[in-house]
């Protein structure tokens, strides 16, 4: 799909979401409930060509894209409109406070041995998918957090309640040296992607759901480049989505690790 296509279905999709918007604000709200079939109506009222998946159009605003400026314009200074999940086939928007992760500019790299097999970064069907290859095979979910964790299910998409159906990017459980048990949602990043703190939240809430003797770490990873990933621990303080601890690893070639470079891990590992 060409730059001028994506572009045009995105106009649709603010169109149409706007449209939703617009009927079901009032002066104040802090929340806007709709149901999904408020979309159907509002392509039908506005003479928009009906997206062939109406799920994508919302995926596209709670994920991706920011909502139109029409809608941002109604947020009181300091804070932004978001796409909450409220239930099957419910949602709201809902006012919070901008969340902005991004790799730090001055954080040191730690050079990884590639392990991605070589088939597999050749046949990546996207960057998602790439990132989440790179992360399972290099195991960098047991470097990061310092565990030993095993991939349970990917794209792993279920109900929650109060939330109604969410997709988990990737799920690993593990433990520690201590055998306390970890479950880790993953969020993968790439591209244009950017991190959500409803995604963060439905993932905790899935997990103590449905892994109520787990602990959850959830973990966010990152493109900078090709062959550099940030990884982020977060956690829900608060009400607010922290950043935990962040890292970034470099996947090279064993030739490119040099002694200064292990001499430097070694020094972290002693602090």
């Amino acid at each position: 799909m060409g730059k001028p296509e994506k572009e045009a279905k995105l106009n649709r999709y603010s169109e149409i979401v706007g449209e939703v918007f617009r009927k079901n604000y009032t002066p104040g709200a802090t929340s806007v409930p709709f149901e999904r079939e408020q979309f159907l109506e509002a392509a039908v009222e506005r003479g928009v060509v009906l997206p062939k998946n109406l799920g994508d159009a919302i995926y596209s605003f709670k994920y991706r894209n920011s909502l139109p400026a029409s809608i941002q314009a109604t947020a009181p200074e300091g804070l932004e409109w978001g796409i909450y999940g409220a239930g099957r086939s419910k949602y709201e928007f809902r006012l919070e406070r901008p969340l902005e992760i991004v790799p730090r500019l001055n954080q040191l790299v730690v050079k990884i041995p590639d392990a991605t097999p070589e088939i597999i970064q050749a046949h990546a069907l996207g960057d998602e998918q790439a990132l989440l290859a790179k992360v399972r095979y290099n195991r960098l979910v047991d470097i990061f957090l310092s565990i030993t964790a095993s991939s349970l299910q990917n794209h792993l998409r279920t109900t929650v309640k109060g939330i109604g159906q969410i997709e988990i990017d990737e799920l690993y459980v593990g433990l520690d040296r201590h055998g306390c048990q970890y479950v880790v949602p993953v969020q993968a990043k790439g591209g244009k992607d950017k991190h959500g703190r409803q995604q963060t939240e439905q993932d905790i809430a899935c997990c103590r759901e449905k892994f109520p003797g787990l602990v959850c770490r959830p973990v966010s990873a990152q493109f900078i480049n090709p062959n550099k990933i940030a990884m982020f621990e977060l956690a829900l303080q608060d009400d607010e989505i922290r950043v935990v601890s962040e890292e970034h690893y470099e996947l090279v070639t064993s030739a490119s690790i040099t002694p200064n470079d292990l001499a430097i891990y070694a020094g972290r590992g002693r602090g």
